[in-house]
């Protein structure tokens, strides 16, 4: 397979992401892996914002890149937090002339561990940045243009898996409040029949009934629900004027979601 072949594949299977389940730190450190071996560069890392805007390491291509990029956070200087904090791409830079002095502590660990030049993009969507991919290479030839254009598709097939990703996290916890509504509901009605039919009312009156023990007595309409259900719940529930206090209730309704 020739490196156009080799890049078509790996632009394929990062959007592959898109519509199967995945796991976000294997799929970016795949990424990494891909950049060294498609780009010809030396190593590659990616970090990404937590929801409080504090960048983290998340995937490298070597332990020694990883590393560096621990540096590159402590220190709190280098391209990948310029580019993150910018939302502009960092182009190569060669490590020994300006403006890549401007990052002195950086720079030195970096020659250290035998890179010249680097780059850094933004992982952007819109006016969103959720992170940077940084690019190190021990050479000082910067990529040709197809090399940087790759570079860019990567950048932005990664953001869009991981903006995806939290997306459906975040409808993932949806869904579960929702299963766990419908279930309390569930609960509820078969308590409100059981009230009804121990009271000798409608299942309004008996509703009406439980919901006012349950104010009374500070508990959870589902916890108070799932008593009834389990045949545990004191009878004064469902008397007119259920306001006697009642021992802690089992948990044995639905589990509330994270």
């Amino acid at each position: 397979m020739d490196t156009q072949d080799a890049i078509i594949q790996a632009l394929v299977s990062m959007a592959d992401v898109l519509v199967e389940d995945f796991d976000v730190v294997d799929m970016l450190t795949g990424l990494t892996r891909k950049c060294v071996d498609l780009l010809g560069i030396s190593a590659a890392g990616v970090m990404i914002a937590d929801p409080s805007n504090v960048l983290h390491v998340i995937a490298s291509s070597s332990e020694e890149m990883r590393v560096l990029e621990l540096f590159e956070l402590q220190s709190e200087q280098g391209p990948c937090l310029d580019a993150y904090h910018s939302g502009e791409s960092v182009h190569h830079q060669m490590l020994l002339t300006s403006p890549a002095t401007t990052w002195p502590l950086f720079t030195q660990a970096a020659l250290d561990a035998g890179f010249h030049a680097v780059s850094a993009l933004p992982l952007r969507l819109r006016d969103t940045t959720i992170g940077a991919l940084n690019l190190f290479t021990t050479g000082r030839m910067p990529m040709d243009t197809g090399g940087a254009v790759v570079a860019r598709a990567f950048a932005d097939l990664a953001t869009i898996s991981i903006v995806q990703h939290r997306s459906t996290d975040q409808l993932q916890r949806i869904n579960d409040q929702l299963s766990y509504a419908l279930n309390s509901r569930i609960l509820i009605e078969q308590a409100k029949g059981i009230i009804a039919e121990r009271a000798k009312v409608d299942l309004q009156e008996a509703f009406n009934r439980l919901r006012r023990y349950t104010r009374n007595n500070n508990l959870r309409l589902t916890d108070v629900a799932a008593a009834a259900v389990a045949g545990t719940l004191d009878s004064t529930a469902w008397t007119p004027r259920a306001t006697a206090p009642t021992p802690p209730l089992p948990r044995s309704g639905p589990s509330r979601p994270a």
